[in-house]
């Protein structure tokens, strides 16, 4: 049985909607990061909690939350600290899920897409499976050890982020590492491929940023 799993929608672009369909469970606690609530709407769903400022919802939809929907509103000032994905992170954390899954965080403005990443190396979040995705790619950090699902001939493409990624060992791709130290401004972990339905990836120490892009988009 899987783990009860948190789904955040941010505000960013969402390629295609029917693969995002396919990653949603019907156990799945939906959130709303502001502006995301136009992907989830879109979908025909409605979220648990809409979270932000609100200022990139639309009057209709304002009205709708607004109109017995059963969804919790939590507005902040506008003038905040925080991204509303920060923020639905936080609320995700609060409420106990240590599977987290964003969508429509990657692509769109480089400024944001960087900084959703980089929300990713929260402290808070190093034992925890946080993942973005849009359906097209996804993209996790490993600190010790991940697997990465997915179809023979899959893209796979490992970063270091901020240091080198020391003891970095691959099965089920086609280009092996065994052992092996990644650094930041070499590109030998670009543009690996899937062998199977499954890899592993694990590493001794450092942060690595691995994107998979599915091979059917």
């Amino acid at each position: 049985m899987s783990k009860p799993r948190a789904i955040i929608f941010a505000n960013g672009h969402l390629p295609d909607l029917e693969p995002a369909r396919h990653l949603i469970r019907g156990d799945d606690f939906l959130i709303a990061a502001d502006g995301g609530m136009r992907h989830i709407l879109a979908l025909g769903l409605l979220p648990s909690i809409v979270i932000g400022d609100l200022d990139s919802l639309t009057p209709d939809d304002r009205q709708r939350l607004e109109g017995g929907s059963g969804v919790e509103i939590r507005q902040y000032p506008r003038d905040k600290n925080e991204t509303d994905l920060e923020l639905a992170l936080r609320a995700a954390l609060d409420a106990g899920y240590c599977s987290l899954l964003v969508l429509a965080a990657l692509g769109g403005r480089l400024d944001q897409t960087i900084a959703n990443l980089s929300l990713l190396t929260a402290p808070r979040l190093s034992t925890l499976d946080v993942r973005l995705d849009d359906g097209v790619e996804e993209a996790f950090f490993v600190r010790d050890r991940a697997a990465i699902s997915g179809k023979p001939g899959d893209t796979v493409s490992l970063l270091p982020w901020g240091s080198p990624a020391q003891g970095v060992t691959t099965e089920g791709l086609r280009w092996p590492l065994r052992g092996e130290t990644l650094y930041s401004d070499k590109t030998r972990g670009i543009s690996n491929e899937l062998l199977a339905e499954t890899a592993t990836i694990s590493l001794k120490s450092g942060l690595l940023l691995v994107i998979h892009r599915h091979t059917d988009n």
